[in-house]
This record gives structure tokens, sequence and C-alpha cells, in this order.
């Protein structure tokens, strides 16, 4: 077991490169069991929950061999198996994408309840089931996972009708009706840039999605799919939590690889706090000078401000003058962080959805934890703006979503090491 141990204090200065899309990567790799023949799949990003989807795809059947460290091939063609590896599954949310993938595929599929993050909030999958009954699947939950099985064993169209934007559902529908018999039909469909990626793969494999990044996507279903090569986009949340990074910060960061388009959502809030965001074709240059001004965000489903970057903008607005409101617009509670925000000296209420945050001068140094993906990111935000020296447990879930966090800070500066934690090792020892 390891931790991070941050002395803060310093600006950020230097270039970041942004690695492939987690959020895409973990959809488009349960997508190749979809396809007969070989997928070569490029810039994939070295993260813990790509790992496990891959692992997960190799005890199924499939064929997985990498090309060098972002490049994979994959062959599903001699899948053996719908039944996951419960241990594996569990770790991981993105699981239940294994159930639109087996079931669109070979109508059926059984999957352990998905893992993952848990940040304080339900995170249901009823709208999933909603799609795969109206598609003709049967589900039923036994012995700790989902049985999905289609009658007369292929899935047909249909017209579904999302209760609430879930991008998830969205993603997992889109996969189950590509080889459905028939026309399928996503109204109040999530408009995510992964969502359009995740639409382009399968295109590009031979079916057929119209309306990817609109709230409603048509697809007609086809009787297979055949291999090519697709490349993943750049990852938006770890480019926006490198922005995040200066603007707490200080300094002058170019972020690199990425498409400008997807960030301005984000850029958007960092401007009304008084980062300067310089656009060119594929970077963004991310400066602060003078002291943070206070704004309100609410994350709201795409193009909005998005859910995965609110930890992120509250520890930036921690150090912001004035006072801003922070709302959680898509889960019920993502505030779980908070109180390790508190341990470094800032000043933040909860009320239900809403933080109130009253800037602070500065943080303090303090030992934190890691509760979730993205809480953890704001974590090492915090550490690097904080006076001291800091400590970050948990950061098992940090690496679930960023690819050499620690390697990618040192280039711009950041005063960061992964170490040993004792605690853990004394804790190993009693355990044996």
């Amino acid at each position: 077991m390891t931790k991070y141990v941050i002395r803060g204090g310093k600006p950020l200065f230097g270039e970041v490169e942004i690695s492939g899309a987690k959020n895409a990567a973990v959809a488009i790799i349960p997508a190749a069991l979809l396809v007969d023949g070989v997928c070569r799949i490029e810039n994939i990003p070295q993260i813990s929950d790509v790992t496990l989807c891959l692992r997960i795809l190799e005890s199924l059947g499939a064929t997985v061999r990498s090309i060098n460290s972002h490049t994979v091939e994959i062959d599903a063609t001699r899948i053996r198996t719908t039944r996951t590896p419960y241990e594996l599954a569990t770790k991981i949310r993105a699981s239940y994408y294994l159930i639109g993938s087996l079931l669109g595929r070979f109508g059926r599929a059984e999957v352990s309840m998905p893992g993952g993050c848990n940040f304080g909030g339900v995170r249901p999958i009823d709208q999933h089931v909603k799609g795969f009954t109206a598609l003709g699947g049967k589900m039923m939950v036994e012995g700790g996972f989902i049985l999905a099985k289609a009658e007369g064993g292929r899935l047909h169209g249909a017209n579904i009708y999302l209760d609430v934007v879930s991008v998830g559902a969205t993603m997992n529908i889109m996969m189950a009706a590509v080889l459905a018999d028939g026309n399928t039909v996503i109204e109040n469909a999530a408009k995510e840039p992964h969502i359009v990626d995740l639409a382009n793969f399968l295109n590009s494999m031979g079916a057929n999605i119209r309306g990817a990044g609109t709230d409603t996507i048509k697809i007609t279903g086809v009787s297979s799919l055949h291999g090519g090569s697709y490349a993943i986009i750049p990852d938006q949340i770890e480019a926006g939590t490198y922005m995040a990074a200066v603007a707490a910060t200080g300094g002058q960061v170019l972020v690199k690889n990425i498409i400008p388009k997807h960030m301005d959502c984000i850029t958007a809030k960092l401007l009304e706090c008084g980062v300067e965001v310089e656009e060119h074709e594929d970077t963004l240059l991310v400066r602060r000078t003078g002291r943070l001004h206070r704004t309100n965000v609410k994350t709201m489903p795409y193009p909005g401000f998005p859910t995965d970057m609110q930890p992120q903008i509250t520890t930036v607005l921690s150090l912001a003058e004035g006072t801003s409101l922070v709302t959680e617009g898509v889960w019920s509670s993502r505030y779980r962080y908070v109180d390790e925000l508190r341990r470094m000296g800032a000043n933040i209420q909860v009320d239900e959805k809403t933080a109130i945050v009253e800037g602070v001068e500065c943080l303090k140094a303090a030992p934190t934890q890691a509760y979730d993906l993205r809480a953890g990111a704001a974590m090492v935000i915090a550490a690097l703006a904080a006076q001291g020296e800091s400590e970050i447990t948990g950061i098992h879930y940090i690496e679930r979503g960023y690819e050499n966090i620690v390697e990618k800070l040192r280039g711009i500066g950041a005063d960061i090491c992964e170490v040993e934690s004792p605690d853990d090792d004394a804790a190993n020892a009693n355990v044996g």
C-alpha cells in the first residue's frame, strides 16, 4: 500500500500531455465484445480501470495483445463464456457495460454487481434495465450477479425514453442495440463526448448509429460488426484537473493533446474565477497570477459543467475571494471529500446538494484520504496549493483514472512522491 507525499505552495510551470479518455475507454473496451474480428484500439490510458477491463475480457475468452503502452488489439471471436469473474467485475463501476455488449451479441449475460467509487450517493442502473427490457431482455439478480437473457436469443429494436439523462444507460443501450433486429431510438439521451466516441468506434466497425451527441440517438441494427482500428479521444476530465491545479497553485501550464471544444464548460468557469486560458488548435495555455474570484457552479449533463469536475472546482473556489456556491445537479450526494478539505483549513458548509464555499487566503498541509477517484484528484490539488507537507492515502482510487499522475505533476514542477505507507505495512504484518 502506498500514499502520496506532497510539499505544496509552489506554482506550476511547463507542459502536460493528456491521455486517452477513461470514460470512453471503459466503454469501448467492453464494446469490442460485439465485434467479430480484431479491434485495434489506440490512445488507451494506462490506468487501473483499463487494466481490469482487459483482464475481464481475457477471462471471457477474448485474445488481448498489447502493441505498445497505449495500443491493444482485441479479438473476441472465440468468447467461451458470458459469465464475468465476480472478483474482477466488482472492482469497477464500468463492468455494467459488459451487460449491454454480451446481451447484444450473445443474447445473454451474467455480470456481477458493479463496484468502483462510492461517493455517498446511490448510483442506480434502473435506466439500463428499462432499456434492456424494452429491447426484449429479461433481467434478474441472483447471487450477486445481474442475469440478462434475450427472449428468442436476440434483442429487437424499440423506442426508449430515458426518465433521466444517464450517460451509462445511453452507452449501454447503444451497445445492446447495434446488433438487434430492427430500429432503436433512444430519447432524452446523454450527449457527453465519450458517448460520441463510443458511437464513432461502433460505426467504424460497421454499426449504424446516428445522432450521438444530441438528445435523440437512432440505431439501425446490423447482422455483425467487423474488425478495424480506432483511437480514443483525449480525457476531458484529466485535462480539467490539471487546469484546476494551475488555478489553485498559480503558474502557467500548456495542456496538450486535447479537444478545446470539449473543455468549454470547464474553461468558462475558470475564466470567471480570473484564470487566463488561451485556446489553440489542440492545446490550452492556462495561467493564474492574481487572487481567484468567487463564482457559482452547478453540475449538469454535457454541455454543462461536469459532475466529475465538481470536487476539483470546489477546491479551487476554497481559495477564491468571496463566497461561492457549488450545486450538485447530477448525483444525490458527492461531498464526502469536504471534511478532508476542512482539515486543510477550507471553510465549506454543505446543505443537501449545495456547498457554500467561503474562500480562505491559503490552505494548510494535513494528512488526508481519497474517498473516490475525483475526490482524490481534489485532495492532490489541495495539497499542491497548501503550505507544508501533506500525505494522501487511498491513492488506488486516483490511479483508477489518472495515468502517471506523479510523473506528470513532477514534469510541471510539483514536489510529489509516492511512498510506502508504514501503517499499511504494520497492518499487513498483523494480519499475517
